[in-house]
């Protein structure tokens, strides 16, 4: 599902409310945080609440793989998806990469991982993942790699190095589990929230059961055409694994150039617009095919009130 509103419109409430309400049901429920708005939330239900920042004890290692389950998973495929994804956040880390550069990445992925014996074949669930310092070693030893270290020893031996470069420290055993990213630099938040989605997506891979996972802000993602692209393959993806997800945004602008925030909305099957601002009004009511009256329900609505949309059906409603 997606939710718009502008700032100050009700989404924070509504969500948390939608949250208690899916627990009851027996569901599981990921939140990412980037103003730390879940906080009480965590903490009257007894839920688990992660801050994810420079200085943290509470560490996520980007080369964390799934757990195979069943027959349908080869370990050939799962280092192949790890690296595609990891690509993605290097593409995060490092700017611009040329298509040479792509390549002695690529190799240097694999390598990195056929280092720690996380190779086709091997039984992954005993074996550590690597570290992103391995994975520099790796390349120290390649030819012509010389700018792309200089770009990477930011984030292991630089100031960022708190961030991406120690394994893994946090749990998911709980039915409420927090991420909060508002401790970290505008520039490095990206990053984290990819890391962040690539970990859920790899617990939900390994162990099957009923999840929502709740992106708020989620504009921080459209921003880069990697991190864009990897929540909508989620979104399309995330249903075969018991998985829902809802995205919140209040940059609806943002948010609907994107060709990825575009078929998010597209491929949602629930959608909440709350009070909306003059100047995204146009861009929601041709995306969301309104009528001259529902522009201005949006316009003028107060705290809390908007449309549900289900399918083709639309409905008034007051959170």
């Amino acid at each position: 599902s997606v939710l718009f509103a502008t700032s100050g419109a009700g989404k924070s409430y509504a969500t948390k409310l939608e949250i208690l309400r899916t627990m009851m049901f027996d569901t599981d429920v990921l939140v990412i945080d980037p103003e730390n708005e879940y906080q009480y939330l965590a903490e009257a239900v007894g839920g688990r609440f992660f801050r994810i920042s420079l200085s943290s004890n509470s560490h996520i290692n980007p080369f964390d793989l799934p757990r195979p389950m069943g027959e349908s998973f080869s370990v050939e495929d799962i280092i192949r998806s790890a690296v595609i994804t990891l690509k993605g956040l290097l593409r995060l880390m490092l700017g611009k990469i040329t298509t040479t550069e792509d390549s002695m990445l690529d190799r240097a992925l694999l390598e990195t991982y056929a280092k720690k014996d996380i190779v086709a074949g091997s039984d992954i669930t005993s074996l550590e993942p690597p570290i992103l310092q391995d994975f520099q070693d790796i390349l120290e030893g390649m030819e012509g790699t010389a700018e792309l270290i200089v770009k990477l020893r930011k984030y292991t031996e630089g100031t960022f190095a708190g961030l991406l470069n120690s394994p893994t420290t946090v749990k998911m055993n709980n039915q409420l589990v927090i991420f909060s990213v508002r401790d970290l630099e505008d520039e490095l938040r990206p990053m984290a929230i990819y890391t962040i989605i690539n970990y859920i997506w790899n617990v939900v891979r390994s162990e099957r059961k009923k999840r929502i996972l709740v992106i708020d802000e989620a504009w921080w993602l459209m921003q880069s055409e990697d991190s864009a692209k990897f929540v909508f393959a989620l979104v399309k993806r995330c249903r075969k694994y018991f998985l829902g997800i809802t995205t919140i945004t209040q940059d609806v602008n943002d948010f609907l150039t994107s060709p990825y925030g575009q078929a998010i909305v597209t491929n949602s099957s629930m959608q909440l617009l709350l009070k909306q601002s003059p100047a995204a009004i146009d861009l929601i009511a041709r995306t969301f095919l309104l009528t001259q009256s529902e522009k201005y329900l949006l316009l003028e609505s107060g705290v809390g009130e908007g449309i549900f949309f289900a399918g083709a059906k639309h409905a008034a409603i007051q959170v």
